[in-house]
């Protein structure tokens, strides 16, 4: 049955692309668990998503959805409109030193035309999801992020502007942006040194290498399930110190293996959250939530999502 929230959206503006009601997201996140979007909203072009936001009721919520790595959608689902960025917004462009990609166009697509044309941008190799998802989190690896090769992106705002946001537009932190939840990224441009392109596609298969043997890569998994307390990613080197990562506060807490109904903190690595099979949004969600409860009670620390958590319980829907 539609919510009530999807009911009062009969009269969306027109659109060239799809529009789908009630539309389940489970199969579109990388955990395979949550309700439906009010309506699921994949735009033609720009000019599409542009129009159609310009023309919606601004009372009605937008969420933008990437490919689903770094996300739990509950599982009462989630209200208002939500938007999927698909074909037209995968391009990648490649021009003199720089790597302009659409925000669909996933991150290790990115790392491997980069790395053909002779440009390093190979931190994106192993990252899941997309390059609008990765511009949102600051997302890095091997001690580099977005934020150090970034030149600007172009998004469209709430209301249908269009804007372009450089550097001193995007706070960016740890993990963290302060864009707007409702602005939809089109695409990132990214600045990248030279280097060989057999040596980058070399380094990036140590690096895939490297992540295999010490992530559940096979597993549903949403990759990292907390930020290192620490404020910065593993820097891949010898000397890197292990201390305040999530992983190993998680690990020292009894909890690697811990489960909850089919959702399980990794065997492997404990700071990934699994789907076994079967898991509820819900399951997933508690999981986490006991886990920072327990590594409180156990060392003081914190630990904060880096999983985006997203709608309503199913007790809502």
């Amino acid at each position: 049955m539609m919510s009530s929230d999807a009911s009062s959206l009969h009269d969306l503006p027109p659109v060239r692309g799809r529009l789908t009601p009630n539309r389940d997201l489970s199969d579109l996140t990388w955990l395979r668990v949550g309700g439906p979007a009010d309506w699921l909203f994949q735009p033609a072009d720009d000019d599409d998503l542009a129009a159609f936001l310009a023309a919606l009721d601004p009372g009605i919520p937008v969420f933008p959805m990437g490919v689903g790595s770094n996300l739990i959608v509950r599982d009462g689902g989630i209200p208002g409109v939500v938007i999927r960025l698909g074909r037209g917004f995968n391009g990648v462009d490649i021009a003199a030193g720089t790597v302009t990609a659409g925000a669909a166009a996933l991150d290790a697509q990115v790392a491997r035309r980069a790395a053909e044309a002779g440009l390093d941008l190979t931190f994106l190799r192993t990252i899941p999801g997309s390059i609008g998802g990765a511009l949102r989190m600051n997302a890095g690896c091997y001690g580099t992020y977005v934020a150090d090769h970034f030149v600007q992106a172009v998004a469209v705002m709430r209301d249908g502007r269009r804007v372009t946001l450089g550097p001193s537009d995007i706070a960016f932190a740890y993990r963290h942006t302060d864009l707007p939840p409702d602005t939809v990224v089109t695409s990132v441009t990214l600045r990248a040194d030279p280097g060989d392109p057999e040596e980058l596609a070399a380094k990036m298969e140590e690096q895939l290498a490297r992540r295999d043997a010490t992530q559940p890569t096979k597993d549903r998994s949403a990759g990292s399930t907390f930020r290192n307390p620490a404020g910065f990613s593993s820097t891949g080197r010898a000397d890197d110190s292990h201390e305040l990562k999530a992983w190993k506060v998680i690990d020292e807490a009894g909890l690697r293996g811990a489960t909850r109904g089919g959702a399980q903190m990794s065997p492997k690595h404990p700071n990934f959250l699994v789907n076994t099979g079967g898991a509820t949004a819900a399951e997933l969600e508690a999981l986490g939530e006991e886990v920072r409860k327990r590594v409180f009670e156990h060392s003081g620390i914190t630990l904060e999502w880096e999983i985006m958590r997203v709608g309503r319980p199913a007790s809502d829907d």
